[in-house]
C-alpha cells in the first residue's frame, strides 16, 4: 500500500512537471522525501514502524501534494484533511518524543502530555502559516509564483484548528498506537 501512495506522490511529482509548476514540483519532492523517513529512521536508529504508521505519512504527503494539484481551490475541505492528517504526523512525532525516556523513570502525566503535545502542535502550525505568509509575500514581491499560497488570516485559523484536531486524535488513540515508537514502552508493545 505505502508503494501505492509513493506512486501517487511520483505521478502528481509528473503532473507539476509537466504544467512546470514549481509549487507542485518542490512539494512532491518534499513529500517524497517525507514519506520515506519512516525507512531512513528504521534503518539509523532502533526504531520500527507498524506498516499503518508509515502509510498515514505517507498518507499526509499524498494528499498535500496533489492538493497544489487543484483541490485546494476547488475542494472546500480538502485543506482541512491536510491539515488533520499532518497535524495526526506531527502531534505523534511530538508525543512519541515527550513520552520518550531513557531512564524511563519519568512518569508521564495525561494533563502535561496534552498541554505539551496541543501546545507543540500549535506553536509548529502558526510558524508555519507565518511561513506559508512570508514565502507567498516574497513571491509577489520579487514576481515569481508563490511556492506556497496563503489565503488569508481566516484561512490560517482554520488551519490551525485542523492542526489541533489532528492533535486531539493523537491525544485519544497515540499512547496504545504509538508506543512502538517510545523508548520505555517498546519492550511492553
Amino acid at each position: 500500500m505505502n508503494r501505492l501512495l509513493h506512486a501517487g506522490i511520483v505521478a502528481a511529482l509528473v503532473a507539476g512537471i509537466r504544467r512546470r509548476d514549481p509549487s507542485v514540483i518542490v512539494n512532491g519532492a518534499l513529500s517524497l522525501t517525507f514519506g520515506s523517513l519512516p525507512r531512513y529512521l528504521e534503518r539509523r536508529y532502533d526504531v520500527h514502524f507498524r506498516p499503518w504508521q508509515r502509510e498515514w505519512i505517507s498518507t499526509a504527503a499524498l494528499v498535500h501534494t496533489l492538493g497544489m494539484l487543484g483541490p485546494y481551490d476547488r475542494v472546500w475541505w480538502w485543506d482541512h484533511l491536510a491539515h488533520t492528517l499532518s497535524g495526526v504526523v506531527f502531534a505523534g512525532v511530538v508525543d512519541v518524543v515527550y513520552r520518550s525516556d531513557v531512564d524511563g523513570e519519568r512518569h508521564v502525566s495525561s494533563r502535561s502530555r496534552t498541554a505539551f503535545v496541543a501546545g507543540i502542535t500549535f506553536g509548529l502550525g502558526f510558524v508555519w502559516e507565518v511561513f506559508e505568509y512570508i514565502v507567498h509575500a516574497l513571491g509577489d514581491r520579487i514576481g515569481f509564483d508563490p511556492l506556497l499560497v496563503h489565503y488569508g488570516r481566516l484561512d490560517a485559523v482554520g488551519d490551525l484548528v485542523f492542526d489541533l484536531v489532528g492533535a486531539m486524535i493523537v491525544l485519544l488513540f497515540g499512547r496504545d498506537r504509538l508506543s512502538n515508537l517510545v523508548d520505555s514502552e517498546r519492550d511492553e508493545s
